[in-house]
């Protein structure tokens, strides 16, 4: 008889876990990042989730408009398959840039190109959340553990291992990971739990144009679906107070408007006033506008806009098994619409780490490294523009950075004749480029030539959003090109 096959011994495999700290978009897809490289996610967050798009807790940026760049978006969808469709399907609207755009620049009216080359979605934010988490939460390895607060990390300088978690009756537990990924947010306390483990702080930068924040839902006197993103910018070089509004066309037919002002012209939470600020703008046609619209909520208000940013990236010692991202890492002044996109971008660097490293030495670092790449880009946008109002404070615009501002300046001026300098700027602002872009040949000497069409006069509407707006009883007084008051018109047609 032949001899049985001899059985080699079982070796047994230990189950692998992720604990991601905090529940809010940057956590969800910190979450959908990390799923495929552990058995098991757990979600630990401070509040109860909500099962539809509601309001959450701990997220009070979700009163003024959101926008989701391409960028953002696409990093979404490859994160997720199919999140931005159901997004749409759910009555988000896809906004070419800048095609559906009517855009008061500091430098003038931007053309609205038809050629669509970058876009942005437009939902409120408790839409987009709650696409996300039901998109990730239907996977069965990923649970959230709600009413629990992430007290502490366990380990050493060296490695993190876990938690240590507190419940909402005051009981602590601890929580053993093989990696933590912080998407805490704008409150994160990483610094201070990593000094408890003995590293050191890491360099932090705040820059903070003191910019207030009023914003209100309006049931819109036109149908929203295809409608433009209204959007009149500050001027930071004039010298007065910087004021700044739009109207971002949301699901169910409503209109999210967001009024910004810097100290000395800024926004009150005084609902009666609210129509009153919007004319004090550099145009006045999102206060036409808003006359003919429906208020449906009361004003909320906010005065937290500071550009935060935690350098960890620099730090000579980084514990493996912990990485931060989002807001965590880098929160920005929510009017250059960054946070969201900057979020998932991050995510998307560290499941490519994951892919490449693994569980292994050297991922935490590596990962930290790679999610600043799109969080240098959105500081320098943000920042970058903040530091040089006159009410300021944590740092002043140096020889270079008013050289730069000089050139972006110019650059934005070109845009507003100049479809390929539009495209360039537009590239880099939905964050689907580096800022090198603007730097290329061809952008410097289009820049050096200037603008090749004439400005505009005034805001650009279709001749469709015309007959929707009369309508709606909304008269466009002025002929084409002209200059004046009110919903003055540029143009009824496209520029091709």
């Amino acid at each position: 008889m032949s001899e049985s096959p001899q059985r080699l011994p079982q070796v047994s495999r230990t189950s692998t876990r992720a604990v991601v700290v905090g529940g809010s978009l940057a956590g969800m897809l910190a979450a959908a990042a990390v799923r495929d490289h552990v058995d098991s996610v757990e979600i630990i967050e401070a509040h109860e989730l909500p099962e539809g798009p509601e309001s959450r807790p701990g997220v009070p940026q979700a009163a003024h408009f959101h926008v989701l760049l391409s960028g953002g978006a696409d990093a979404i969808d490859d994160l997720l398959p199919g999140a931005v469709a159901e997004l749409l399907a759910a009555g988000a609207n896809r906004v070419p840039m800048t095609t559906d755009m009517v855009l008061f620049s500091p430098e003038g009216w931007y053309r609205r190109w038809k050629r669509d080359s970058h876009y942005l979605i437009a939902a409120s934010r408790d839409l987009t959340d709650s696409v996300v988490r039901r998109q990730v939460l239907k996977d069965p390895r990923i649970r959230v553990r709600p009413h629990t607060k992430v007290t502490a990390l366990l380990g050493s300088s060296r490695r993190v291992t876990g938690v240590r978690l507190s419940a909402a009756d005051g009981t602590e537990s601890e929580l053993a990971a093989d990696l933590v990924v912080d998407a805490s947010g704008r409150a994160a306390r990483t610094p201070h739990w990593l000094a408890e483990l003995g590293v050191p702080a890491p360099a932090e930068a705040r820059i903070d144009s003191g910019t207030a924040y009023a914003s209100r839902i309006y049931r819109a006197p036109v149908a929203t679906r295809n409608w433009p993103l209204i959007s009149i910018q500050a001027d930071p070089r004039s010298g007065e107070p910087g004021r700044a509004g739009g109207i971002v066309p949301i699901e169910d037919g409503r209109w999210h408007v967001s009024l910004m002002g810097t100290p000395g012209g800024q926004p009150s939470r005084d609902a009666a006033e609210f129509e009153n600020y919007a004319r004090t703008l550099r145009h006045p046609l999102v206060a036409d506008l808003l006359a003919h619209a429906e208020p449906l909520t009361e004003v909320a208000m906010t005065h937290s806009t500071v550009n935060r940013r935690y350098y960890y990236e620099r730090l000579k010692s980084w514990p493996e098994g912990l990485v931060a991202l989002g807001d965590s890492v880098a929160a920005f002044n929510p009017v250059y619409g960054h946070g969201m996109s900057v979020a998932a971008l991050g995510a998307v660097a560290l499941r490519t780490r994951l892919s490449s490293l693994g569980l292994g030495k050297g991922l935490s670092r590596a990962a930290q490294r790679a999610i600043a790449g799109p969080v240098e880009l959105a500081w320098s946008l943000a920042a970058g523009q903040d530091i040089h109002y006159a009410t300021t404070t944590g740092g002043t615009a140096g020889p270079a950075d008013r050289l730069l501002q000089r050139y972006v300046s110019r650059l934005s001026r070109t845009a507003t004749g100049s479809y390929h300098v539009a495209t360039a700027m537009t590239e880099v602002l939905a964050l689907q480029s580096p800022g090198t872009t603007l730097l290329r040949p061809g952008v410097l000497t289009a820049a050096l030539l200037g603008p090749l069409r004439p400005q505009l006069d005034g805001p650009t509407f279709t001749a469709e959003e015309r007959r929707l707006l009369a309508d709606a009883g909304i008269a466009l007084p002025g002929s084409p090109h002209s200059r004046g008051t009110g919903l003055s018109v540029a143009a009824a047609s496209m520029t091709s």
